[in-house]
């Protein structure tokens, strides 16, 4: 995969999509697979804003039992399925313990009757999953002793037992959207990271292109393209606000989604947990009591959250506050005292933006989104070829990429070839066997590899694995670690000959697990740039400039997302 402009500027597309979080990389993916022809232009690197901030969490849409919207728990298990099956490497299922108190609505007995209805609803969640590691199973309750052995320290008074309930976990959000947009580069589609869309070119009333600014100082261009889909997510509507003057929907709300990583265990790392916090969710037709706030395992650390705010704001000015922080940490700590965290344990503050609700200004108890947004502009604004998606959450990105695509074939007038993207492999995914994998990760190339680098080479790179370890036929040094990491410096030296990465910090936040959860060694982060800058030409200055640089965004990761 090559960053080449001059194939973005030199013919017209089928689509071009601006935006490479989850939806626009999904949407990529799939127009290529159904044989039209691509470009894909993102303003920073893939997956760089909303989509590698998530929680990490797949849904598989227990919560909506509580909304009777039996359309978004099919929906959500569906998607779940799929990207299990899609992606098993990156997609683990993950079992989230829930205390229970008396026996009216926070009780064992209404759960299980909610959890009953959810299996049922939800009786297809393992269709096509033959590998046990990524089966879902049914929901099940737990005794008051089991549930203190799994979270020790919750308050006893009243405590009857837990349930047990399942999402899907991301090992890596950004390198499963890598997955897509590599699917969709080897399928044809041109792509292209730090490429910002300036705004339409148009021809009358049709949108005939994108224009764009190379962030990284190759110029200008057009993407010239016949549909073109808007998936630049918060950035859709600054982006339809510059280039679309006809355009009248106004910005729709936007919640900052934020959590925050602890980067040690607060349990064990086979199951997460949920606590009820302060907030309620006025939509719920049956309601247990607060929402839940949720503790999920992730390498080693723990993810806390989520807490949502109606953001108004630029979305370029997204931050988190200390004060916020603080707050959160407040009723963490009033849900489960025994815990006791404190500003000094967080190492990361992850954010992003997503469609709200309509909220009353100063409203505790915050209405979610709902469903993602669809435009099609020749209804909404009399525009021709021009369609944008916001989606809602990560995940819905496929079945919404899905929809997206759909809209642009009919607005190609070809008809609309059948979707596939929900029983093919991404690129890394192709593992009929996860613990096959593991076992062939573990005994292929030198046997000096370290065991934990081998079990992220598996997690990250899927049946792609072996594309690492044979540069060790290049130069054996490169199956070595970077200092006190898991990390080898041969995947460095693919992230940047095969993986598009233009900066460090393309390289330590979205290729790798160096800097994901909490700051790697300051030698493991020379030594990365110094392999970098042997690729792409940099001199000293530049690799100074690229350390700098990382340095300033690690001092704005503990307050905002990257």
């Amino acid at each position: 995969m090559k960053r080449d402009l001059a194939a973005l500027r030199e013919r017209e597309f089928d689509v071009a999509i601006v935006g490479a979080g989850i939806f626009g990389a999904c949407a990529a993916w799939d127009a290529a697979q159904r044989g039209l022809s691509v470009a894909l232009i993102e303003r920073n690197d893939f997956a760089s804003w909303t989509s590698a901030n998530s929680f990490k969490l797949i849904h598989g849409g227990l919560r909506y039992v509580q909304h009777g919207d039996v359309r978004r728990v099919r929906e959500s298990s569906g998607e779940r399925r799929a990207f299990l099956r899609l992606a098993p490497h990156l997609v683990r299922p993950l079992p989230i313990v829930i205390p229970t108190y008396g026996h009216g609505m926070k009780g064992k007995e209404v759960l299980r009757i909610g959890m009953g209805i959810y299996d049922l609803l939800t009786w297809d969640r393992n269709r096509g999953l033959a590998d046990p590691p990524r089966r879902v199973p049914a929901c099940w309750t737990l005794g008051r002793r089991e549930m203190l052995e799994l979270a020790p320290g919750l308050d006893q008074a009243g405590l009857t037992g837990g349930a047990v309930m399942y999402d899907g976990q991301m090992l890596n959000p950004p390198r499963l959207v890598l997955a897509f947009v590599r699917s969709a580069a080897a399928a044809g589609a041109v792509v292209a990271n730090h490429v910002e869309a300036t705004g339409f070119e148009r021809s009358g009333g049709t949108v005939t292109g994108v224009r764009f600014r190379d962030r990284l100082g190759d110029g200008e261009g057009t993407v010239r393209a016949r549909v073109t889909i808007n998936a630049a997510g918060p950035y859709a509507d600054l982006l339809l606000t510059a280039g679309l003057a006809e355009h009248g929907t106004e910005r729709g709300p936007y919640s900052r989604d934020a959590c925050f990583v602890i980067p040690r265990p607060l349990f064990d790392d086979r199951h997460g947990v949920a606590v009820q916090g302060a907030t309620r969710d006025p939509e719920a037709h049956v309601s247990r009591g607060e929402r839940h706030l949720f503790f999920a395992p992730w390498h080693g650390n723990t993810v806390v959250g989520v807490w949502h705010r109606v953001w108004n704001l630029d979305p370029r000015d997204l931050h988190v506050t200390d004060a916020e922080l603080q707050s959160w940490l407040d009723e963490i700590n009033a849900a489960y005292p025994a815990l006791g965290l404190t500003l000094h344990d967080i190492s990361r503050v992850n954010c992003g933006l997503v469609p709200f609700g309509e909220n009353e200004e100063g409203a505790t108890d915050l209405k979610y989104g709902h469903r993602s947004t669809l435009l099609d502009h020749a209804s909404v604004d009399a525009v021709d070829g021009l369609v944008t998606i916001i989606g809602v959450r990560y995940t819905m990105g496929r079945l919404e990429a899905e929809r997206a695509v759909d809209l642009a074939c009919r607005k190609l007038g070809r008809g609309v070839p059948p979707c596939l993207t929900a029983v093919t492999p991404v690129h890394g995914g192709d593992v009929p066997d996860l613990e096959v994998l593991r076992e062939w990760v573990e005994n292929e190339g030198p046997s000096d590899v370290p065991p934990e680098a081998r079990r992220a080479l598996a997690r990250n790179h899927g049946d792609a694995a072996g594309e690492i370890l044979d540069y060790g036929n290049e130069d054996e040094a490169l199956l070595e670690v970077l200092p006190d990491t898991t990390t080898l410096r041969a995947e460095v030296v693919h992230a940047v000959r095969h993986e598009m990465a233009q900066t460090l910090a393309d390289v330590l936040f979205r290729r790798t697990d160096l800097a994901p959860a909490q700051d790697p060694p300051d030698e493991a982060v020379r030594e990365c740039a110094e392999l970098m800058a042997r690729e792409l030409g940099w001199d000293e200055a530049r690799v100074r400039d690229e350390v700098e640089g990382w340095r300033d965004t690690m001092a704005g990761q503990r307050r905002r997302g990257a």
